[in-house]
C-alpha cells in the first residue's frame, strides 16, 4: 500500500501554504491519515515554471499517489506537471488557461507553449475544478473552458472570489469533502 501524498501549490504574488485555508486543510486532510507537503516554493512572486516544476518533481517527489491542490498560479503549475507526469489527481482552484495580459503571468512560462489538454488528463484518474463568478482576477470564462477540455469535476460559485487573496478564507471544507470521497474515506 503506497502513502498518499497531498502537496499544495500557493499561488504567485508572494502568496505562501500558510495563508488563507491551507493551514486549515493541512490540518483537516492530515486527521484523515494523509501526507500534506505544504512547502514554500521557490520565486515565490513570479511563480515561474522553470523553478515550480522541477521543484514539484525532484525536490517534493509529486507523482501517480500524489493529489496537487494548486490555487491560482499554483493550478496553473498542477497542470503543466500533469502534461509530463503522473499524478492521483488534481484540485484546481481559481485555473485559467491564458496570461490575461498580466505582465506577471506572461513571465510565468505556463503560457509559451500551447495546453496539452489530453495529457492533462490520460496522466491523472481525476481532475476537481473550484472556480467563482466574483473571481476579481480570473474571469469565470477562464475556469470554464478549462473544465470543458478537461471534463473535470467542476464546482462554481458566486460569492467565493479568488478564494483567497482578495479577502481572507479561513477554511475550504469542501476540498476536504471531495478528497475524502475521491479516496474513499
Amino acid at each position: 500500500m503506497h502513502t498518499i501524498k497531498v502537496i499544495f501549490i500557493h499561488g504567485n504574488g508572494g502568496c505562501s501554504p500558510k495563508d488563507n485555508w491551507f493551514p486549515y486543510l493541512k490540518s483537516e486532510l492530515e486527521k484523515l491519515g494523509l501526507q500534506v507537503i505544504a512547502r514554500q516554493f521557490p520565486d515565490a512572486v513570479l511563480a515561474r515554471s522553470c523553478y515550480w516544476l522541477p521543484f514539484l518533481k525532484n525536490e517534493l517527489s509529486a507523482d501517480e499517489f500524489t493529489i496537487i491542490v494548486g490555487h491560482s498560479s499554483g493550478a496553473l503549475a498542477a497542470m503543466r506537471f500533469a502534461e509530463n507526469n503522473k499524478l492521483l489527481g488534481s484540485i484546481l482552484i481559481a485555473a485559467m488557461h491564458t496570461d490575461l495580459e498580466i505582465e506577471s503571468e506572461i513571465l510565468s512560462g505556463y503560457f509559451d507553449t500551447p495546453w496539452d489538454w489530453q495529457a492533462i488528463k490520460d496522466n491523472q484518474q481525476w481532475i476537481v475544478q473550484f472556480a467563482s463568478t466574483d473571481d476579481p482576477w480570473i474571469p469565470i470564462a477562464e475556469p470554464r473552458f478549462v473544465h470543458q477540455k478537461l471534463n473535470s469535476q467542476y464546482h462554481e460559485f458566486t460569492n467565493q472570489g479568488h478564494f483567497g487573496g482578495d479577502y481572507f478564507k479561513k477554511e475550504f471544507p469542501e476540498i476536504v469533502k471531495v478528497i475524502k470521497k475521491k479516496l474513499s474515506l
